[in-house]
Protein backbone atom coordinates (compact mmCIF):
# COMPACT_ATOMS: atom_id res chain seq x y z
CA UNK A 1 0.00 0.00 0.00
CA UNK A 2 1.61 3.76 -1.20
CA UNK A 3 0.78 6.54 0.77
CA UNK A 4 0.86 10.07 -1.09
CA UNK A 5 0.76 11.97 2.22
CA UNK A 6 4.41 13.18 2.81
CA UNK A 7 5.21 12.58 6.73
CA UNK A 8 4.12 15.74 9.51
CA UNK A 9 6.47 18.27 9.76
CA UNK A 10 6.92 20.44 12.67
CA UNK A 11 4.85 22.82 11.78
CA UNK A 12 2.08 20.65 11.29
CA UNK A 13 2.29 19.41 14.92
CA UNK A 14 0.46 20.79 17.85
CA UNK A 15 3.09 22.79 18.70
CA UNK A 16 3.04 20.53 22.11
CA UNK A 17 6.72 19.79 22.05
CA UNK A 18 9.70 21.65 22.91
CA UNK A 19 10.54 23.56 20.42
CA UNK A 20 14.11 22.24 20.46
CA UNK A 21 13.39 18.78 19.45
CA UNK A 22 12.69 16.98 16.37
CA UNK A 23 10.14 14.38 15.58
CA UNK A 24 12.43 12.14 13.53
CA UNK A 25 15.07 12.49 16.50
CA UNK A 26 13.29 9.86 18.39
CA UNK A 27 11.66 6.34 18.11
CA UNK A 28 7.42 6.65 19.48
CA UNK A 29 5.86 4.52 21.21
CA UNK A 30 2.26 5.37 23.15
CA UNK A 31 1.37 2.87 26.07
CA UNK A 32 -2.19 2.94 27.47
CA UNK A 33 -1.88 3.63 31.12
CA UNK A 34 -4.73 4.30 34.21
CA UNK A 35 -1.95 7.15 36.33
CA UNK A 36 0.01 8.95 34.61
CA UNK A 37 1.84 10.00 38.28
CA UNK A 38 2.39 6.67 38.86
CA UNK A 39 3.93 5.71 35.16
CA UNK A 40 6.27 8.50 35.38
CA UNK A 41 7.13 6.89 38.69
CA UNK A 42 7.82 3.54 37.10
CA UNK A 43 9.84 4.58 34.20
CA UNK A 44 11.87 7.07 35.75
CA UNK A 45 12.79 5.31 39.02
CA UNK A 46 12.70 1.59 37.67
CA UNK A 47 14.04 2.02 34.20
CA UNK A 48 15.61 5.92 34.24
CA UNK A 49 13.96 7.36 31.82
CA UNK A 50 13.63 10.90 31.88
CA UNK A 51 10.34 13.01 31.99
CA UNK A 52 9.92 15.32 28.69
CA UNK A 53 6.49 16.34 29.21
CA UNK A 54 3.27 16.03 31.39
CA UNK A 55 -0.17 17.60 30.60
CA UNK A 56 -1.81 17.44 34.07
CA UNK A 57 -3.15 13.85 34.29
CA UNK A 58 -4.13 12.70 31.27
CA UNK A 59 -0.87 12.86 28.91
CA UNK A 60 3.02 12.65 29.39
CA UNK A 61 5.69 11.37 27.48
CA UNK A 62 9.24 10.12 28.76
CA UNK A 63 12.40 9.33 27.01
CA UNK A 64 15.64 6.71 27.47
CA UNK A 65 18.14 7.38 24.88
CA UNK A 66 16.18 7.59 21.13
CA UNK A 67 12.84 6.14 23.14
CA UNK A 68 10.25 8.65 23.36
CA UNK A 69 7.22 6.33 25.02
CA UNK A 70 3.89 8.43 25.04
CA UNK A 71 1.54 7.42 28.24
CA UNK A 72 -1.76 8.12 27.50
CA UNK A 73 -3.82 8.25 30.68
CA UNK A 74 -7.60 8.27 30.90
CA UNK A 75 -9.25 11.68 29.36
CA UNK A 76 -6.38 11.48 26.38
CA UNK A 77 -7.58 11.36 22.93
CA UNK A 78 -4.49 8.49 22.51
CA UNK A 79 -6.70 6.59 24.92
CA UNK A 80 -10.13 7.35 23.55
CA UNK A 81 -12.59 4.30 22.31
CA UNK A 82 -12.54 3.23 18.94
CA UNK A 83 -15.28 3.89 16.17
CA UNK A 84 -16.44 0.36 16.84
CA UNK A 85 -16.42 0.81 20.70
CA UNK A 86 -13.27 -1.30 21.16
CA UNK A 87 -11.72 0.14 24.64
CA UNK A 88 -7.36 0.74 24.24
CA UNK A 89 -6.66 -0.73 27.59
CA UNK A 90 -2.84 -1.22 28.77
CA UNK A 91 -1.16 -5.01 28.30
CA UNK A 92 -0.43 -6.94 25.39
CA UNK A 93 2.64 -8.15 23.94
CA UNK A 94 4.01 -6.35 21.83
CA UNK A 95 6.70 -4.46 23.61
CA UNK A 96 9.30 -2.13 23.47
CA UNK A 97 12.96 -3.65 23.88
CA UNK A 98 15.69 -1.86 26.24
CA UNK A 99 19.23 -3.07 26.47
CA UNK A 100 21.42 -3.36 29.28
CA UNK A 101 25.20 -4.32 29.64
CA UNK A 102 24.21 -6.84 32.86
CA UNK A 103 20.78 -8.18 32.76
CA UNK A 104 21.54 -10.38 35.77
CA UNK A 105 22.44 -7.13 37.96
CA UNK A 106 19.20 -5.38 36.27
CA UNK A 107 17.30 -8.11 37.45
CA UNK A 108 18.18 -8.15 41.18
CA UNK A 109 17.50 -4.24 41.39
CA UNK A 110 14.22 -4.59 39.54
CA UNK A 111 13.07 -7.27 42.09
CA UNK A 112 13.82 -4.88 45.01
CA UNK A 113 12.01 -2.31 43.72
CA UNK A 114 9.23 -5.00 43.30
CA UNK A 115 8.83 -4.89 39.81
CA UNK A 116 6.41 -7.60 38.28
CA UNK A 117 7.70 -9.90 35.94
CA UNK A 118 6.31 -11.96 33.20
CA UNK A 119 8.96 -15.06 32.73
CA UNK A 120 12.69 -15.81 34.14
CA UNK A 121 15.94 -14.94 32.16
CA UNK A 122 15.57 -16.61 28.51
CA UNK A 123 18.41 -17.30 26.59
CA UNK A 124 18.55 -17.42 23.09
CA UNK A 125 21.17 -16.76 19.76
CA UNK A 126 21.07 -13.15 20.49
CA UNK A 127 21.78 -12.90 23.71
CA UNK A 128 19.55 -13.48 27.04
CA UNK A 129 16.34 -11.23 27.97
CA UNK A 130 13.32 -11.15 30.49
CA UNK A 131 10.19 -9.31 30.09
CA UNK A 132 9.17 -7.30 33.19
CA UNK A 133 5.26 -4.92 33.10
CA UNK A 134 5.01 -1.31 34.06
CA UNK A 135 2.36 -0.79 36.71
CA UNK A 136 -0.77 -1.39 33.98
CA UNK A 137 0.59 -4.23 32.97
CA UNK A 138 2.40 -2.94 29.53
CA UNK A 139 5.41 -5.39 29.20
CA UNK A 140 9.21 -4.14 28.69
CA UNK A 141 11.93 -6.52 27.24
CA UNK A 142 15.31 -6.02 28.93
CA UNK A 143 17.59 -7.39 26.26
CA UNK A 144 21.65 -8.01 27.11
CA UNK A 145 23.63 -8.97 23.65
CA UNK A 146 25.46 -12.22 23.65
CA UNK A 147 29.05 -11.95 23.15
CA UNK A 148 30.21 -10.18 19.82
CA UNK A 149 26.49 -9.18 18.72
CA UNK A 150 25.91 -5.79 18.44
CA UNK A 151 22.66 -3.67 19.89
Amino acid sequence: MTQNREPISPSESSGNRPPSESFDEFAHVRYQVADIDRAIAFYTQALGCEVRQQVGKAFASVSLGRLRLILSGPGSSGARPMPDGRKQEPGGWNRILIYVDDLDARVEQLKKQGVRFRNDVEAGPGGRQIQIEDPDGNPIELHEAGPGKAM
